[in-house]
């Protein structure tokens, strides 16, 4: 009796521990998806504010999503930047954690230098890239122009606008899997290259049947979180391009970000919100059934 007595006791005050979080959460992220929805039914416009109220045909924006052009474009243009953002920033971060695991001082003495870029504020990143990206005042075009070659304007040409999207991002978020991949690295048992190296094995082998499979979990739940993470390039996008030249660069979440803001349909943008919404919901469940996975089997 003693013991039930003290595990519900321990069970209501973590209850009670939690509460004011929990509130907190809901006023701030569940009230404003709540109204996400709610508009998401309606042809709400910013120019008819009585339209926000009329739910006579709820699924009207839904609709008309699959016909809209632009929105599936922008979402085939989001799925390319995703896919080449996440393999360069786990490629990237995971050779400069094994430089940096391996022993050598000048690797280790830069360590702290990788991760300032993932701790900037991403308007800074934007800012600092767009300095860079600008042929007039950038270090980059005064160089090539040294050397004779000719750069074009990178953020402004069709065929190169998404490439420097992808290369500002891969610049900011390869330091998180660079530390994720570091800090399990650091916990792979020596013993176990060390006997892989007694009987022959070199370098490539150590790593291809040692190291790999150590590290695979990890390099799943970075994959998965990046991929997450991609859905929410708007500043870089915002600062740089503009979603263009056209909409090259016009990923989901800026397109109805245009469609809230600069024509003024609150309804159809928030459908379209909700559907990146409901497809970052499932990515997330994915990425937290593999971390329990990777705890299971640490």
């Amino acid at each position: 009796m003693a013991a039930a007595s003290y595990e519900g006791q321990r069970r209501r005050f973590a209850r009670q521990a939690i509460a004011p979080s929990l509130l907190f959460l809901l006023l701030v992220a569940g009230l404003p998806t709540l109204f996400l929805l709610v508009t998401s039914l309606t042809p709400g416009a910013l120019v008819n504010p009585g339209s926000l109220s009329d739910f006579s045909d709820p699924f009207i924006n839904y609709k008309l999503l699959p016909g809209d052009e632009r929105f599936v474009g922008s979402l085939w243009v989001q799925a390319r930047l995703s896919v080449y953002t996440v393999v360069l920033q786990v490629l990237l971060g995971t050779g400069l954690a094994l430089l940096v695991h391996s022993g050598r001082e000048r690797w280790q003495s830069l360590r702290h230098l990788f991760v300032i870029p993932m701790v900037l504020p991403p308007i800074v990143v934007a800012v600092i890239w767009k300095l860079i990206y600008t042929p007039d005042i950038s270090p980059v075009y005064q160089v090539a122009r040294l050397l004779g070659i000719a750069l074009p304007a990178l953020t402004t040409h069709v065929d190169f606008a998404l490439g420097s999207i992808v290369i500002a991002d891969t610049w900011e978020w390869a330091p998180f899997t660079f530390l994720m991949v570091l800090a399990a690295l650091q916990t792979l048992p020596a013993e176990y290259v060390e006997a892989a190296r007694m009987d022959g094995a070199d370098a490539w082998r150590v790593f291809g049947h040692i190291v790999l499979p150590y590290i695979a979990p990890v390099l799943v739940v970075c994959t998965l979180f990046r991929l997450i993470d991609s859905i929410k390039a708007f500043p870089l996008i915002f600062l740089l391009t503009g979603g263009g030249p056209g909409s090259v660069t016009e990923v989901t979440n800026y397109y109805a970000y245009l469609v809230a803001f600069n024509q003024g349909e609150l309804g159809y943008s928030s459908a379209i919100t909700v559907v990146l919404l409901a497809a970052t919901v499932v990515i997330s469940w994915v990425a937290m059934r593999a971390s329990r996975n990777m705890g299971a089997e640490q």
